[in-house]
């Protein structure tokens, strides 16, 4: 079974490395994984969510009180983490144009030392002699193949980035729909009258679902077992809600008091 699917493998990248296949596929812009902000997102939104449903249910507020809250979380917080990731990306954006601002600059005002930049560049990657000079003539004769090299090889900044509203967009549904999960247990409560305590402990497996499937999606997309990248998640998110539950019980006698 194993030497079957690596035979299919085999076709699948001879496949992809035929000469069209190749210029086909490094002729289109490279394209930005979301990956990050969607996993960023579920996992934020599943623990603010769950961590005011653990806190308000350690303090014993109603079930009525906990929706409140959480739903004002989903909408308010998914919002202001999607602007930050938003902000956060066209920083990163406004920095490397800076960067490549500050490289032509130096071009202009400094060519031959921008030239030995390049050349020392390429001689830490193995190029010697005729072939060093050669590569350092061919990349400095175009001025932005000049400037992208300085600021890859020599800032390690990436000339690819995210859109804007994509990244904003993925946080905030991802956010939104994976922070919506602990609080169905406690609309069924609040429908059907179920008490606070059966409400919570249905939350909270929810929660450790959520928390689990969001690592084994993750896993998907990196070199790491679905199931060790689903504990590592949830382990994370059970430590942050416990403290949040802790937190909101060693509390309850402000709230009875107030």
């Amino acid at each position: 079974m194993d030497e079957a699917r690596e035979q299919r493998q085999i076709e699948e990248l001879r496949r992809s490395h035929t000469p069209e296949a190749v210029r086909r596929r490094l002729g289109q812009e490279p394209a930005y994984s979301n990956l990050r902000d969607v996993v960023y997102g579920a996992i934020d939104g599943i623990v603010t969510t769950f961590a005011i449903a653990a806190a308000a249910t350690g303090a014993d507020l109603s079930a009525e009180v906990i929706v409140v809250l959480g739903v004002a979380n989903l909408v308010g917080d998914g919002i202001s983490m999607a602007t930050s990731n938003v902000l956060g990306t066209r920083a990163a954006g406004q920095e490397l144009d800076k960067a490549r601002a500050d490289e032509r600059e130096q071009i202009r005002l400094l060519p031959a030392g921008e030239r030995e930049e390049v050349r020392r560049i390429y001689a830490n990657k193995g190029f010697t002699g005729a072939d060093l000079e050669r590569a350092v003539e061919i990349i400095t004769s175009d001025e932005d193949v000049w400037v992208d090299t300085m600021v890859t090889e020599e800032l390690g900044l990436s000339k690819v980035g995210p859109s804007l509203w994509r990244a904003g967009l993925a946080t905030f549904i991802a956010f939104a729909v994976a922070g919506a999960v602990p609080l169905v247990p406690f609309f069924v409560a609040i429908a059907s009258g179920t008490s606070e305590a059966v409400a919570f402990a249905w939350s909270t497996a929810c929660a450790g679902v959520a928390f689990f499937l969001v690592g084994a999606f993750k896993a998907r997309f990196v070199d790491q077992a679905w199931y060790h990248s689903g504990l590592e998640t949830l382990a994370a998110g059970a430590f942050a809600s416990g403290a949040a539950y802790l937190i909101g019980y060693l509390l309850r006698g402000v709230v009875d008091a107030a």
